[in-house]
């Protein structure tokens, strides 16, 4: 699989510049992808940031070379990037759990984080239901609210942005939707690049519409996403989402040719009884094709 050679040759690139400057433009370029999608497929399977991941990286070679050779604390801490040993230090501390000069001093030992590699692994297990979608520029209307990631069951910060509308505040969102994606939609915008449990997100419950709405009374959020891979999930709620949300970045996004681009990620669902366990959900991720 070409992506996957290509996604260990940017690994490789990362191991051999740890001690010099990691030019992350050059790391997508060698990934194939651009930066963006890089992050984000990189935080899924590796369960950390790409930053977090080098600075772990960093420290641990850092460790073993204070071990190896006579380099001055100084040195080092410059070599990798930090503007004072005293910050260096800290960050050193953090990971071994002893400072420095101690592990110079003492030879105790050190927390070895080893460079990652990614292989393919064939899983048996369910088609993906998956169509492309293409849509106009649009904006979401709604209300929105700062949550915190929560991987697993029903998350009570979005239940508590439904709790913020009136019955007819959804009466009047229903006349103004006239464009793709229909329906009431939850979106999702990342602040960063971390999908850690608890992670802060800004999350709006709204309708795509391209009409003009008084912007002191709803939150707008405008979207220029063109193309949309969509994913159909029926079954136990939020069990199957969940679980779909996971296989579109393990294993969708590294076999197809599409890779993610700066959007929203949206969640349509058919109707409000989640207790049906055949329930019904579209996701919707921004995505471009790969140059």
């Amino acid at each position: 699989m070409n992506e996957l050679k290509q996604l260990n040759e940017a690994m490789d690139y990362i191991e051999a510049n740890l001690f010099a400057v990691i030019d992350m433009k050059k790391v997508s370029l060698i990934a194939g992808c651009s930066q963006y999608h890089f992050k984000r497929m990189f935080t899924f399977l590796a369960g950390m940031p790409i930053g977090e991941y080098i600075r772990k990286r960093k420290l641990s070679s850092s460790a073993e070379r204070l071990i190896k050779t006579d380099i001055k604390i100084i040195d080092l801490a410059l070599e990798l990037g930090y503007n004072s040993p005293d910050a260096f230090s800290k960050a050193f501390q953090q990971l071994h759990g002893f400072s420095p000069q101690h592990i110079r001093k003492e030879k105790v030992s050190i927390v070895s984080f080893s460079p990652l590699s990614f292989q393919l692994t064939i899983k048996g297990g369910k088609d993906m239901n998956v169509r492309i979608e293409q849509t106009i520029p649009f904006n979401l209307v709604g209300k929105m609210k700062k949550i915190h990631l929560q991987h697993l069951g029903v998350n009570p910060e979005v239940t508590e942005i439904f709790e913020m509308f009136k019955a007819e505040d959804f009466v009047y969102l229903k006349t103004l939707m006239n464009t793709k994606p229909s329906g009431i939609l939850c979106a999702s915008v990342y602040l960063g690049d971390s999908y850690d449990e608890g992670t802060e997100l800004n999350q709006y419950v709204a309708v795509a519409t391209t009409m003009n709405v008084d912007r002191t009374k709803w939150d707008v959020l405008s979207v220029n996403v063109k193309s949309w891979a969509v994913f159909t999930t029926i079954g136990d709620f939020p069990h199957t989402l969940q679980n779909t949300w996971s296989r579109i970045y393990t294993e969708w996004l590294p076999s197809s040719n599409y890779e993610t681009v700066e959007g929203p990620t949206l969640l349509w669902n058919e109707s409000a009884n989640t207790s049906d366990v055949n329930f019904k959900s579209e996701i919707w991720v921004p995505v471009v094709l790969k140059q």
